[in-house]
């Protein structure tokens, strides 16, 4: 079915090809049909407009002739006028050959078209021999002969001298001419003859013949009376040949046309008077254009024709070939756009077929993560569990050696697999962060107490600095700001083998506004950073250690500005600062003197799963992931990070990060596990600090002032004997000098002596009431047996204030306030817990027997009462109405119903209304309450969709497998502190 399928596409995709195909082939046919229309039409407008033009200018040529001739017959015309008036009314005439020759010649220009005149008198038959008795000349034929007998005689006594030859010849002894006297005599107008060849010019040429009348001759005369009145005929030989090539020559575009002049008189035979018998020149286009001779008998025309071809305008190609350009540059246009939308529809379609492949597999790799997470947090819940339970019991130095390398190997595979489940939720985009608030100088003394070992052994320098304008408590998420600081010291600690590692929180400057802002002092902070910016060949390290850090901004001058900002104080209410927003923004950096970065590895170090190089991650392990995470989580967090590295020398990441605050939070509100209370009966003591350097004698001296501590610090023993016996302004504090702290590089046995002498001396005098304790400070383990006999007490870095004040309560033998056992001393979050579950009855439910074991001791170590069932239905037979619980751990994977179903189950019978029927008396006197239930998942999938999928079935929250102190008292005081009106003591 499914290659029946492709094979359909695959013919559907031919078939539209095809057609596309087709669809363009029938565009280029079309356009070449409008590329030889477009070209025909141009083609026909122009041939149109040659017509127009060889139209125009036959009929100028034929106007311009008819004019010619008519103004030759009006000429002609008043000729016979003169003949009739000088010849016959005037008695004698006065008119003879010579003066008819004479004028003729004269006025020869006025009739350009007549090649020569001559008049003929009428002769009767009965006065023809007075007449040629008068002439002195006998009439003659055409022949040369004489003229036969005849009625009547047209006899030439008048002629031009140009036709002088035609003197006594009969006009009408010609049977042509002859017909054309009668039609002259009869209708008193012009007549012309047939076209003949002229003598002498051998032009063709007609014969104009006029008839002369008496005057007074009416003129509406009739025939007879025409006939009675006419005196003779004057007539004239018309060279038409040379008429219309003189007029030819006078306009322009002669040699263009080709005239023809016709006599159709005869239609089917027309007669030519003038141009071509024959030509082989371009037959069409041509025109007619009619003349008028004034004869009333005969009919003329000319016909003009190009002499050559209409040439094709080049507008008939450009103009066609433009727009072909054009259809084809739109066809192509249309093809490739029809193609592109194919190409995208495809492209769009595998994308959605990617993007649903993509979703398929990213939900198996999410199932995946989850199934190995289960499989793997499972029975590690179990080995983890068992060996905090084994590591409560009594067991040798070696056994307990070897259950604690356990636990910290277990604790790190889970995590490795916390950072590949946060990069799944980075991928996801489900990772989001709580709002809670925390004392951040107990978090960031936390995160440094989990390498405290690693450092101790490396011998390097593990210290934490906070200004004092960083307000005490945020609102934000302390575990993923945890997170960050804790891979980057952890990265630190990995990386450096001598030298320390410095852990710096500052208020950016953006953040706040305080009251006594020095401009002086912000002057000289830029001075002072440029100058170390710019002359670096005079450069001496003067940081935590004394080796050079790679950001050399980070040194003392500067870190001294920060000391003396305004705005300091012990505690977040003495301080004088405002802020001009709820909005608190941090500047921290993580410096250490390690191998550092590779230039060319430095650009790819966020790049998830990449190392440096493949001998770093032999050497020192790791995923790769650790700083991709952190730069989410800070970018989660609205901030930045980046850093500055320098190989051989060391790193210095920074990041910034915001958080919110709220002033009307109290302190002692907060969770025990989220703030350290430290201890007020060390407040208004003096201590004195012998150290060298100045940044580390800043570190001490911040533990010491968050303890309400006041210290003098000295250089060195020789500085500090001068400065306790010297008369300044020690003596008047000397009396109360509690503690004498010495750094471990600052103690020389022979300097010391001499100072404890001096201290001894001090007392014996009375100007000092008790010899000051000593402590020795010091990054390593050292021979305790040796050195507690010059000092009361060695405390090994890195220095925590809470560590800090136990020991100085120890050595003056102080009473803790706090009251805590030893244990809750070193965690806060088992004291919190005991108060939490003290007397508290909780039911576990969950199939497997060790891992209700393991919940079952964690939850009794902290006083709760713990009932176990193996089954969900088990659970509601507990859970069934009323009883005495205050919680429910419930597991989510269990055989029959799982832990989503029970909790449904159990909801239901918290909203049923027949148990609600009981009524309020039965309830009251059963000790039961109407109240919700918290119930918790144990779950060992702890991606997103599993904490949604136990809200939606109503769970309060979840603790995934293994869990630890910490998460414990997280997930339960966020659930049955809510519920506290019906647990009492919460």
């Amino acid at each position: 079915m499914r290659v029946g399928g492709k094979v359909l596409v695959s013919v559907r995709k031919k078939r539209w090809w095809l057609n596309r195909t087709a669809l363009m082939v029938l565009w280029v046919f079309v356009s070449g049909l409008i590329w030889v229309g477009l070209h025909l039409y141009s083609r026909g407008d122009s041939m149109r407009k040659a017509e127009e033009n060889l139209v125009s200018m036959c009929n100028d040529r034929a106007r311009m002739l008819q004019d010619q001739f008519a103004v030759s017959v009006n000429h002609f015309q008043a000729l016979a006028i003169l003949i009739s008036t000088f010849h016959y009314e005037k008695h004698p005439s006065v008119l003879d050959q010579d003066t008819f020759a004479y004028y003729t010649a004269k006025t020869a220009l006025e009739r350009p078209l007549l090649n020569g005149v001559a008049y003929a008198q009428r002769v009767l038959r009965s006065e023809r021999e007075a007449f040629e008795r008068r002439q002195g000349w006998t009439i003659k034929s055409f022949e040369g002969t004489t003229s036969p007998e005849k009625e009547e005689y047209a006899a030439v006594i008048y002629s031009q001298e140009t036709v002088s030859y035609i003197e006594a010849l009969d006009m009408m002894s010609g049977e042509e001419d002859h017909e054309n006297i009668l039609k002259a005599r009869a209708t008193g107008k012009a007549v012309l003859t047939n076209p003949f060849r002229l003598l002498g010019s051998n032009h063709l040429g007609v014969v104009l013949t006029f008839a002369v009348y008496r005057s007074g001759l009416p003129k509406d005369a009739t025939l007879e009376q025409r006939i009675e009145a006419t005196l003779g005929y004057l007539g004239g030989a018309f060279d038409v040949e040379s008429l219309v090539e003189n007029l030819l020559r006078q306009l322009a575009g002669n040699q263009d046309i080709v005239v023809n002049v016709y006599d159709v008189t005869n239609a089917t035979e027309p007669l030519i008077m003038y141009g071509p018998q024959s030509t082989n020149s371009y037959q069409s286009p041509s025109h007619v254009s009619v003349l008028d001779f004034g004869d009333p008998f005969r009919k003329h025309e000319m016909k003009c024709r190009y002499r050559q071809k209409v040439p094709i305008p080049l507008s008939a190609i450009t103009t066609p070939s433009g727009v072909f350009v054009i259809c084809m540059l739109a066809g192509y246009i249309l093809f490739a756009a029809w193609s592109r939308y194919d190409s995208v529809k495809e492209d769009w379609r595998k994308s959605e077929e990617l993007k649903l492949r993509a979703e398929a597999a990213d939900l198996a790799k999410s199932q995946f993560l989850a199934t190995v997470s289960h499989e793997i947090r499972t029975p590690m819940n179990g080995v983890l569990g068992m060996l905090d339970m084994l590591l409560d019991t009594d067991l040798n130095l070696i056994q307990r050696d070897c259950a604690q390398t356990a636990r910290v190997c277990g604790k790190a595979l889970i995590s490795l697999m916390n950072e590949v489940l946060d990069r799944e939720k980075i991928e996801s985009g489900k990772l989001e962060l709580e709002a809670v608030p925390f004392d951040l100088r107990f978090l960031l003394d936390d995160v440094l107490s989990l390498f405290s070992s690693k450092s101790r052994e490396k011998g390097i320098e593990l210290a934490v600095f906070v200004s004092d304008n960083v307000p005490q408590v945020v609102i934000g998420d302390p575990g993923r700001f945890r997170q960050v600081i804790t891979n980057l010291v952890g990265n630190s600690v990995k990386f450096t083998k001598r030298g320390h590692i410095f852990v710096q929180v500052h208020l950016a400057g953006s953040s706040y506004q305080c009251i006594r802002v020095s401009e002086e002092v912000e002057s000289l902070a830029k001075n002072i950073q440029d100058k170390m910016l710019v002359d670096t060949f005079n450069y001496t390290p003067d940081t935590l250690s004394g080796l050079e850090a790679a950001d050399r901004t980070n040194n003392w001058e500067n870190f001294r500005l920060l000391l003396n900002e305004p705005c300091s104080g012990l505690h977040a209410s003495e301080h004088v600062c405002k802020w001009t927003s709820n909005k608190v923004t941090l500047v921290v950096s993580v410096e250490d003197t390690g191998i550092g970065i590779p230039v060319h590895a430095q650009d790819r170090v966020f790049t998830p799963f990449m190392q440096v190089d493949s001998s770093a991650s032999r050497m020192y392990g790791g995923t790769g992931i650790g700083l991709s995470i952190s730069k989410y989580l800070v970018e989660l967090m609205g901030g930045q990070i980046s850093f500055v590295s320098r190989p051989h020398v060391g790193s210095t990441f920074t990041f910034t990060a915001m958080f919110q605050q709220d002033e009307n939070i109290k302190f002692c509100d907060l969770h025990s596990a989220l703030v350290e209370c430290l201890p007020d009966d060390l407040r208004g003591m003096n201590a004195f600090l012998i150290d060298g350097r100045p940044v580390r004698s800043s570190v001490t001296r911040y533990h010491l002032k968050r303890l309400g501590i006041r210290a003098d610090v000295a250089t060195n023993i020789r500085t500090a004997l001068h400065s306790i016996s010297g008369q300044n302004d020690l003596q008047r504090t000397r009396k109360q000098l509690q503690v004498l702290l010495v750094e471990r590089d600052a103690w020389d046995l022979e300097t010391y002596a001499t100072l404890l002498g001096q201290l001894e001396e001090l007392k014996q005098k009375g100007l000092m009431s008790e010899t000051p304790k000593t402590i020795l400070l010091s990054t390593s383990e050292l021979n305790r047996a040796e050195l507690n006999l010059y000092f009361d007490m060695v405390i090994t870095k890195p220095l925590r204030s809470s560590t800090l004040a136990a020991c100085l309560q120890n050595i003056l033998g102080l009473k803790d306030t706090r009251s805590l056992s030893g244990k809750e001393k070193e965690n806060g979050a088992a004291s919190a817990l005991n108060r939490l579950l003290y007397g508290k009855k909780i039911l576990v439910v969950d199939d497997n027997k060790v891992n209700l074991m393991v919940a079952a001791g964690s939850l009794k170590k902290y006083g709760a009462n713990v009932v176990c069932v193996e089954r969900g239905r088990d659970a509601l037979a507990f859970l069934r109405l009323p009883h005495d619980f205050d919680a429910c751990f419930m597991d989510i994977q269990m055989p029959e119903m799982d832990g989503f179903e029970a909790t449904r189950q159990i909801r239901l019978m918290e909203n049923n209304e027949k148990f609600r029927s009981l009524g309020p008396t039965t309830l009251e006197h059963s000790g039961w309450s109407s109240r919700r239930l918290p119930v918790l998942a144990m779950t060992a999938d702890v991606i997103q969709a599993t904490y949604e999928e136990c809200i939606k079935w109503g769970m309060d929250g979840y603790i995934s497998k293994p869990f630890d102190e910490e998460q414990l008292y997280q997930a339960i005081s966020r659930s049955l502190v809510s519920n506290s009106n019906a647990c009492p003591g919460f």
